[in-house]
C-alpha cells in the first residue's frame, strides 16, 4: 500500500449494450482515466490493491463491466462494497441507458446481432439484458439516458459529470419535457404541472416557447404557479441535501406539462435559477421545446 493521503477514484461504466459504452470509456481516456475493457468484477480488489501501489502514477481508474452472466452481479457487488471501504478509494457505477426502440435502431444500423438475443432477433435480447441489468441500474449512482443523445453531446455529459474540480461532486440537473413525447427515463424524480395555465390557449403565445420572457411570465403569475413553485422548492431543499449525503453525484429533476413547450420550460428555467442561486451546481435541458409545438 502506498503511504499519505493518495486519492483513487475508480468509475464502473456499465449498462445496456449499444447505450454508448465505447464513447464513455474514451471520453474517461480523455480525462486522462487510465481505461481497462471488461474487466472480471473479481478481479476489482487485486486490480485496485495494484494501482495503490502503483505510487500514485494511476490516481483516476475507469472499468468498463459488460454483465453477460447473472453471477457476474453478486462479484461486481461485493468488489465495490469492498474498495468502498478503503479511504483511498472512491467507487462510482455509471450506467447507460437507452430506449428499446433506439437500441434496436442502433443494432440494425451496425449489422451486429445482440449478444444475448436468439436467432439475431435484437429485442429479445434487450429485454432479457434489462432484466439482468435492473439491480445494477438500482445501484448507480449516475445513469444517462443516450437514446436521444448524439456521440458528441453524451461525451459532453460525461465531462459536465466527471471532469476535474471534483469539489462539486453533486449535480442538479433540471430537465423539461412532454408528457405526450414519453417519460425520461434517467430522471430520478418527476413533476406534472399539466394543471397551471397553458399558454397554448393564449393565440399570441402559442408558437413562442417557456424560453420568451412573456411565456415565462404569464406562467409564472397564477397564484397557483406561486402556490407550486413555494411547495416545491420547500421539498427539494429538504431533499437535496440527503440525495448528496447518501453520495448521488446527480440528480435529475424532470419537469413535464403536455408538449414540453410552456410550462415545463418555464418551471425548469425557474428552478435551475433558483438552484444555482442557493449555490448548487445545477443546469438545464429541454427535451421537447422543438417538438412542442402543439401543446394542448
Amino acid at each position: 500500500m502506498t503511504e499519505q493521503n493518495q486519492h483513487i477514484e475508480l468509475v464502473v461504466i456499465t449498462g445496456m449494450s449499444g447505450a454508448g459504452k465505447t464513447v464513455a470509456v474514451q471520453s474517461f481516456e480523455d480525462m486522462g482515466y487510465f481505461c481497462i475493457d471488461n474487466l472480471p468484477p473479481a478481479l476489482i480488489p487485486k486490480f485496485i490493491e495494484m494501482v495503490e501501489n502503483a505510487g500514485g502514477s494511476m490516481q483516476k481508474v475507469a472499468l468498463v463491466i459488460d454483465l453477460r452472466a447473472r453471477e457476474f452481479f453478486d462479484q461486481l457487488f461485493d468488489a465495490v462494497n469492498l474498495i468502498a471501504a478503503e479511504t483511498k478509494v472512491t467507487p462510482k457505477i455509471l450506467f447507460l441507458e437507452a430506449k428499446d426502440e433506439v437500441l434496436v435502431s442502433r443494432y440494425k444500423e451496425t449489422r451486429r446481432s445482440h449478444p444475448l438475443s436468439d436467432q439475431s432477433a435484437p429485442l429479445s435480447g434487450i429485454h432479457a439484458e434489462r432484466d439482468m441489468l435492473d439491480e445494477m441500474k438500482g445501484q448507480a449512482q449516475v445513469i444517462i439516458d443516450t437514446s436521444e443523445l448524439k456521440p458528441l453531446q453524451l461525451r459532453e455529459r460525461i465531462l459536465k459529470e466527471f471532469a476535474e474540480n471534483q469539489e462539486e461532486t453533486f449535480h442538479v440537473h433540471l430537465l423539461s419535457f412532454g408528457f405526450k413525447h414519453g417519460l425520461p427515463i434517467d430522471a430520478d424524480l418527476v413533476f406534472d404541472v399539466r394543471f397551471l395555465p397553458n399558454p397554448h390557449y393564449i393565440d399570441h403565445l402559442r408558437p413562442m416557447s417557456g424560453l420568451n420572457q412573456e411565456v415565462f411570465d404569464y406562467v409564472m403569475k397564477w397564484e397557483e404557479t406561486k402556490l407550486f413553485t413555494a411547495k416545491l422548492d420547500d421539498l427539494l431543499q429538504y431533499m437535496l441535501p440527503h440525495y448528496k449525503r447518501e453520495g448521488k453525484s446527480q440528480l435529475i429533476i424532470a419537469i413535464g406539462c403536455t408538449g414540453g413547450k410552456h410550462r415545463s420550460v418555464t418551471l425548469a428555467e425557474h428552478f435551475t435559477k433558483r438552484f444555482q442561486e442557493l449555490g448548487y451546481h445545477a443546469s438545464v435541458t429541454h427535451r421537447d421545446v422543438e417538438k412542442g409545438r402543439r401543446d394542448k
